[in-house]
């Protein structure tokens, strides 16, 4: 892969040349592992209070509102997930625990101010509603992996790689994702489909995972990919 196509991609307008010199030795050929799964971070209703508006104009009743980076890429994530139950990939879904019994006011995700926890707030949004075989994965802190049985569920279907989208770019995207890695899983996130309510956060997080534990894709060469033959890989 062409160091141009490896670095196009939304950071570019913040990235400059000597930091990009310094990154040269992360270039490689990016790709979907064969055995994918769909690991949708966060997408609860919560984060689209307010509509789609600047979340500057939202926190102050939406604090976690990303506003309108959420509803940008709401379409885009629709199309991720009717190629993936098109190809039959397993879907896993991570959303906030709410449930009383494990005292979910004790334990949060980011040490921001607390919201209220409503359950239906931390409900998949209905253009993501999970269908019947699809897996729910309550978590308290960040990552996916943390605390949960995501492993258990991955290890007994067999997954080698999850292609992510979801839910901050700079926090519990990133945080999965490196967990992820770190437990050996091949990551691929999709560009258009991760969101923040920092566009700052966002590019410089995106830049960040794309070098050292992911692969920043955009839609157009996850389907690409996922419609071709891939072959495996070794390692």
């Amino acid at each position: 892969m062409s160091v141009a196509k490896f670095e196009d991609h939304c950071w570019k307008d913040i990235v400059t040349p000597d930091i990009l010199e310094t990154y040269k030795p992360y270039h490689r050929e990016t790709y979907i592992g064969q055995r994918p799964a769909l690991l949708a971070i966060d997408l609860y209703n919560l984060v689209y209070e307010g509509g789609p508006k600047q979340p500057h104009e939202l926190v102050k009743d939406h604090k976690s509102s990303c506003g309108i980076y959420a509803y940008e890429a709401i379409r885009p994530t629709q199309e991720l997930f009717a190629l993936a139950r098109s190809l039959k990939i397993p879907i896993f879904y991570t959303t906030s625990e709410t449930r009383k019994e494990a005292k979910p006011d004790t334990v949060t995700a980011t040490n921001r101010e607390r919201v209220k926890i409503d359950p239906k707030a931390f409900e998949i949004r209905e253009e993501f509603k999970p269908e019947a075989g699809d897996v729910i994965i309550f978590k308290e802190r960040a990552s996916g992996f943390f605390g949960t049985p995501l492993v258990a569920h991955l290890t007994q279907q067999g997954i080698d790689s999850l292609i992510v989208c979801g839910e901050s770019t700079s926090g519990c995207v990133r945080a999965s994702c490196v967990d992820g890695y770190s437990l050996g899983y091949h990551v691929s996130l999709v560009e258009e489909c991760v969101f923040d309510r920092s566009p700052l956060s966002h590019k410089v997080n995106l830049f960040d995972l794309h070098h050292k534990y992911s692969d920043v894709m955009k839609l157009d060469e996850v389907k690409e990919n996922l419609m071709q033959e891939r072959p495996r890989r070794a390692g």
